[in-house]
């Protein structure tokens, strides 16, 4: 789906639907917290995690150790998925509660800020898809619109050109610049934690790297770095990847009401028991939206009734496989990348 802008003015005056979804999502109990289910998860992830690093003392060959790392990999994507709802506050009903396991979660097991991804995923969620304010539409390799794609130069205006094809292999290298955003924003912030943070980050920086030395050597701890940071930012790219590209932009000036600019921006990725655990929750993107601080173990109810009410809206709900999904979004990167391949120079 190619991303187009909205601009159909009736849409804007319309009355604000959102109160009315609101009031059938809570009848339903599903903004309530689910302490329960965020407790077992938590255990779950910490089990799995240093099951991972068990696994690793046992093997010996390089491809066992390449195996393993991968897998260590994908369980910090799962990782990632607990910072995302500590971030949102869908765990538990205390904030602080919330922001400890961020903490510990983001700066102390994966080396990412827990206060950048906050910052930069709650301007994103204010803002989907707007041109000049979602900070998810502004990286620097990639581009958007035509608009970015013009104003590229250097390398990086090849790669737009390309970016199609070269998408996914770009998706290895997210992990990466995280921990560079992450100290970015450690370095300008005046947050009340962040000296918190950064203790906790630099603890991850020797404490995690010194821990696989003393489980497989120098060199063997390398590698897994490496492969562990790779595969874990394409695992959480390759997630986030359907939420929104593809999907129409806001334009500077535009306004639309809630209801409308989150789910016309966003994608959903049709559900099943083995994508809700892969997606962490997030293929429903367009309920997460909706209601960010929802527990993710109650979005799949909350899936048919708002699906429901913008069907009595008339308004387009957009849900997808996930083939079709990446389908969308290399052909929109694709159209976005001609202008420059057609005239490179």
């Amino acid at each position: 789906m190619a991303a187009i802008a909205i601009s159909d003015p009736k849409l804007a005056a319309r009355p604000q639907p959102y109160a009315e979804l609101k009031r059938r999502v809570e009848a339903a109990g599903l903004l309530r917290k689910r302490p329960g289910y965020y407790t077992l998860m938590l255990v779950t992830n910490t089990l799995v995690f240093a099951t991972t690093l068990w696994l690793l003392s046992l093997v010996q060959s390089g491809w066992e150790t390449v195996v393993i790392a991968a897998l260590l990999g994908v369980v910090s994507g799962q990782l990632g998925f607990q910072l995302h709802d500590s971030g949102h506050r869908q765990m538990f009903p205390s904030r602080r509660v919330n922001t400890v396991i961020g903490i510990v979660t983001g700066n102390g097991l994966l080396g990412m800020s827990h206060g950048w991804w906050v910052d930069k995923h709650n301007r994103h969620h204010g803002n989907p898809n707007h041109q000049d304010l979602d900070p998810d539409i502004d990286v620097g390799v990639i581009a958007y619109s035509e608009e970015q794609a013009l104003a590229k130069t250097g390398i990086a205006r090849w790669i737009v050109s390309h970016q199609a094809g070269l998408f996914f292999p770009l998706l290895f290298g997210l992990a990466w610049t995280m921990h560079v955003s992450s100290v970015r924003f450690l370095v300008k912030t005046k947050e009340s934690l962040r000296w918190v943070e950064v203790g906790a980050l630099c603890m991850h920086a020797v404490a995690f790297p010194l821990l696989l030395v003393a489980i497989v050597g120098p060199w063997r701890a390398l590698l897994v770095i490496v492969i562990q940071k790779c595969v874990g930012g394409f695992y959480l790219a390759s997630v986030f990847a359907p939420n929104h590209k593809g999907m129409p932009q806001i334009e500077s000036g535009q306004e639309l009401d809630f209801l409308r600019s989150q789910v016309l921006t966003s994608r959903n990725v049709k559900s099943s028991p083995l994508t809700d655990l892969l997606y962490g929750s997030l293929n429903y993107q367009i309920e997460h939206h909706l209601f960010p601080t929802m527990p993710r173990c109650n979005i799949r109810r909350a899936h048919k009734i708002v699906r429901d009410y913008c069907a009595e809206l008339a308004i387009p709900y957009h849900e997808t496989t996930i083939y079709r999904s990446y389908q969308e979004i290399l052909s929109f990167l694709h159209d976005v990348g001609a202008p420059l391949r057609q005239s490179p120079a």
